[in-house]
């Protein structure tokens, strides 16, 4: 087991791809009016990369069009005092061609915030890195 500097589990790409694979819900953050912002998405994983459904013509729709942009999803065990995180930076792209919308549409993925919304955007998985908490007891 690698570790980083600070002690924590370093994942290789094949386990932080599994930990993604079991969660739906994660943040992007990307830059809107040159100021920072990190939202709140649902999302699946496919092969190449991360698909968030938004509305049309949305900010976050607009923002995203071919812009690096950060995602990160983790899960958190409180009582056990363990956990993971999961970052990815990827080119983020609006799709938009027929058959890209009909597989889009094709996918689990329903939107919590509009119910309507109908857009989807992929985060390609250019860079994917994770870390693993495990709490340590001492004696």
């Amino acid at each position: 087991m690698k570790l980083d500097r600070n002690g924590l589990e370093v994942l290789d790409e094949r386990e932080c791809r599994v930990l993604l694979g079991g969660v739906n819900i994660g943040r992007v953050g990307l830059s809107i009016r040159a100021l920072p912002v990190v939202l709140p998405v649902n999302f699946t994983l496919l092969l190449d990369a991360l698909v968030v459904c938004t509305s049309p013509g949305s900010k976050f729709e607009a923002a995203c069009n071919r812009a690096i942009v950060a995602f990160e999803a983790d899960g958190v065990e409180l009582e056990s005092r363990t956990g993971w995180s999961v970052l990815v930076q990827g080119r983020a792209t609006v799709i938009d061609q027929p058959t890209e919308l009909r597989e889009g549409s094709g996918l689990s993925l329903a939107p919590w915030g509009n119910p309507d919304a109908e857009s989807f955007v992929r985060i390609g998985l250019d860079v994917v890195s994770g870390r693993r908490v495990r709490h340590q007891l001492h004696t």
